[in-house]
């Protein structure tokens, strides 16, 4: 009689590590769709990875509910743990990869203006700095996703909504309404809000165009409806339409900084601008402690190289 041979049973590839950070993220982020979305995967995909994970254990983690997400006390003891230990693994690979220079490619997307403006020149510098780095830059004024478009770095102002994204702080800007030399010499300089609403003033028609400019007459905040002959897509077009004497136009002082400085453009109205500042954020997806090293390096290099002086403040033109 022939001895029987038992078969070794199939291997089973285990991603403790992969599991782990999915179950850290959806307790951190509040939900399998949120864990889904920093981490790039499916809602379905990171509910997989969960429930694999206690199936090993053999114990449960997380009570589901349509409503909310609850850990059970063997959860939260193996949340607390695994926190300990993908901070142990963040630190081991940090220490392993500070010798090395970033190197790969990075992905920036910034609106038309600020991208001539700020990264342009900057480019050559950061890739001196930084030779192994690959640059893509991508100039539109369209709000971009992200995660969806596969970009490292947007160059974002105003004010950021509630979002998975961080900002890193760049600079603060004025804005003011100018108008060229020309066109006010053809049509008079504006000092009233009557006077301004007789005026060709230029508007944007991009996604985030604000259809009035905000004023302060008297204490009061006044919106002046932008109304007239031309509108543009972004803000480099506009600041060429006004150049050209076609009209007035809203501009963020940082972009006709120059402008200003030499005279082709005058800012009017100035005794009823609000004098708010706004803020130049550069946005990215992930935990600052836990970017790669270059998306960090450019980072740090915008931040240490973004020249914003003389931007929070509207010049007068040198005589």
């Amino acid at each position: 009689m022939k001895p029987i041979h038992k078969s070794a049973p199939a291997r089973v590839e285990v991603n403790r590590a992969g599991e782990l950070e999915a179950f850290v993220q959806v307790v951190d982020r509040g939900g399998f769709s949120a864990a889904a979305r920093h981490l790039g995967l499916t809602p379905s995909a990171i509910s997989k990875l969960v429930a694999r994970l206690e199936a090993r254990l053999s114990v449960q983690l997380v009570h589901r509910s349509t409503r909310k997400l609850q850990l059970t006390a063997e959860g939260q003891l193996f949340y607390e743990r695994g926190l300990r230990v993908l901070a142990d693994l963040d630190e081991a690979e940090r220490c392993v990869g500070a010798g090395s220079a970033p190197r790969g490619r990075v992905s920036i997307n910034a609106s038309i203006p600020f991208g001539h403006r700020l990264l342009l020149p900057l480019v050559p510098r950061l890739l001196e700095a930084y030779p192994e780095l690959q640059v893509d830059m991508v100039l539109t004024d369209r709000v971009v996703d992200l995660m969806e478009e596969r970009c490292d770095i947007a160059i974002r102002w105003g004010k950021l909504p509630p979002s998975d994204l961080v900002g890193r702080l760049l600079g603060h800007t004025a804005q003011a309404i100018v108008g060229s030399p020309d066109y006010l010499a053809r049509h008079g300089t504006p000092t009233t809000v009557e006077a301004l609403a007789r005026h060709n003033r230029l508007g944007s028609t991009y996604r985030r165009n604000v259809p009035d400019w905000p004023l302060v007459v008297d204490g009061r905040a006044v919106a002046m409806p932008v109304v007239g002959s031309a509108r543009a897509s972004d803000g480099a077009a506009l600041r060429l339409l006004a150049l050209e004497g076609v009209g007035l136009a809203r501009l963020s002082v940082y972009h006709v900084l120059p402008d200003l400085r030499a005279g082709r453009l005058v800012p009017v109205m100035e005794a009823f601008n609000p004098h708010e500042l706004e803020p130049l954020h550069a946005v990215y997806l992930g935990r600052p402690g836990r970017l790669p090293a270059r998306v960090r390096a450019v980072l740090d290099f915008l931040a240490a190289h973004a020249d914003f002086e003389g931007a929070d403040r509207v010049p007068v033109a040198a005589a």
